[in-house]
Parts: structure tokens; sequence; C-alpha cells
């Protein structure tokens, strides 16, 4: 679940819901929905992921705030429209005794003439389709990935080590403490994430190799060695804003790499070898189908 925005970043719902990681989930929802209401309001847009909130749910957050939310196959919708100019069409949800008409955006994406296994199917509650078009509605989608799942995975190697677990957890030990930490690990890497796109924004382009006279992305700056700066420029207080952006544009990560390694198997397969040539990875432009038309 992703908010457009970062206001109200401290209040955010937390903590163990004593169930599987579906209903963990929901139950949070519900949590915002009743502790935090400042948080969806008309001027935002809820991004989320196949973890169906059900038709009340929908019905509760679309009353206030608006939503984007992917559907699981298994999810029946009962088709109220023709095929709209941008592709899309009026369906309903059903469920808990409740009904909500939703505009839906289904597509497919290919690359470089690769089509993605899977039909990604949109549900919103935006209806105007001249002020808010399937095409880009499709590519809002992919901004979850970029800013709640990816993001998340980096922040929480920040955690490592620091209890007896070996995998991410936090130190406090109460739950009044826990809270405290939560809000103040949130703020500070939203911090270190703004120097590390600070140095992004001022580094000047490679001049060799792949990206060679490319804009510098915010993801080539090291979130961990970006971590250690900030903290040893907090630590002596001499260093400058502008002196630590710089000094952490020198020091790129190489993306977009070729992760392919040889592996060993007890029998041979029956299928070729794939080779560097196969396996090397590219930045290509992805297409989406709407409606059987590439956009």
């Amino acid at each position: 679940m992703t908010d457009a925005s970062t206001r109200g970043l401290l209040g955010m719902p937390h903590g163990p819901a004593g169930t599987d990681k579906a209903a963990a989930e929901q139950k949070l929802l519900d949590t915002a929905l009743r502790e935090f209401p400042h948080l969806f309001t008309a001027d935002r847009i809820w991004i989320m992921d196949r973890n169906y909130p059900g038709a009340a749910r929908i019905a509760r957050l679309t009353a206030c705030t608006h939503v984007l939310i992917r559907l699981k196959s298994d999810i029946p919708l009962k088709k109220t429209s023709p095929i709209l100019r941008d592709g899309s069409y009026l369906a309903e949800i059903s469920g808990d005794g409740v009904t909500v008409t939703v505009r839906v955006i289904e597509y497919w994406v290919t690359v470089e003439g690769q089509e993605v296994p899977e039909l990604f199917c949109l549900v919103t509650d935006l209806m105007d389709i001249t002020e808010y078009p399937a095409l880009e509605l499709a590519g809002l989608y992919k901004w979850r990935w970029d800013g709640s799942e990816t993001a998340l995975r980096e922040v929480k190697a920040s955690l490592d080590g620091a209890g007896p677990s070996a995998g991410p957890m936090l130190r406090s030990g109460s739950p009044g403490l826990v809270r405290q930490e939560l809000a103040a690990w949130a703020a500070g890497n939203e911090m270190t994430r703004g120097v590390a796109r600070a140095a992004a924004a001022a580094a000047a382009p490679a001049r060799k190799g792949r990206r060679a006279g490319q804009r510098v992305q915010a993801r080539e700056i090291s979130h961990g060695r970006a971590r250690r700066a900030i903290i040893a420029a907090i630590r002596t207080g001499k260093t400058s804003c502008t002196a630590l952006t710089r000094e952490l544009a020198k020091h790129r990560t190489v993306i977009d790499r070729n992760r392919h390694r040889p592996r060993k198997a007890k029998c041979a397969s029956t299928f070729p070898r794939a080779g560097r040539a196969g396996t090397a990875t590219r930045t290509a432009a992805a297409v989406i189908t709407l409606a059987n038309t590439p956009a």
C-alpha cells in the first residue's frame, strides 16, 4: 500500500495482528482508516497490490479518498459498460453485502517483444477517462514497486544486527519505544534518501561505460554508503551538505547488471544452455497494451 504523498509520515499504523499476512495487512488498513482519517483525503490516491481488501473496504476508502488496486485473477467482476475510448471499462465488485462500481484497466506489458505471462488488472474509482487516462494509471502502478517494495527492502538492510535475530529487527523492547523507534527509522531513512537524491542531481554523467552521458539516477547512489557518510558527518559536525553530496556522487552503484552465473546440475538439462548473449541485462522501453492496442 503506497500513499502518493509523505504528509503524516510519523503517524503510521503498525503492530502485529496475530493472524496470517493477508488478514494482518487488512487489519492494519482498518486501523489506519479508524485512527488516521487525515491520511485519506480527496487529493491522494492509494496504490495497493493484490491482497484484495474487499468491496466493503473499497467502499470505505472511496468515500474519502481515491484508490488504484490490482486484483487477483479469482476476483469476479460484473462488466456494466462497453470498452471506453481509453481501453478501460466499468464494472461492479460485490462482497459482504456491498456492491461498488469501479473502472477497470486491463493490460499486458511487453519488453523488446517478450510478453509478460500474466494480465494486469487494476480497478479505480477515478472515472474521468480524460483527466485520468488508463495508460497513465497503468504507468502509475509501477511506482508502487519503486517507492514501496524496492525501497523498503533497501532500508531494512540497516536494521541487521540490531538484536539476537539474524534478520532485520528493532532494538526497542516496549511498545512505546517501538513506536518511537519506528517513526525515527522511517524519517531518518527518508532524509537519507533525500541526500542520495541531491547527490544524484549534482553528479556529472559517467564518461564511459553503459551509462555514459546519461543522467545519474538516485538508485546509483548506494543507500548503505550514504547512511554511513551521513552518520560520520553528524558525528564530526564539520562536513557541509555540498561536500557530502559531492563525495557521494563519486561512488556509484552499478545498476542493471548481468547477474547470470553458471550453475551445476546433477543431470544434463534437455533445454539449451543460456549464454551471455541471451542473458545480458538491457534497458529497453516497456510497451503497455490496452484493449489489444499497443500504447
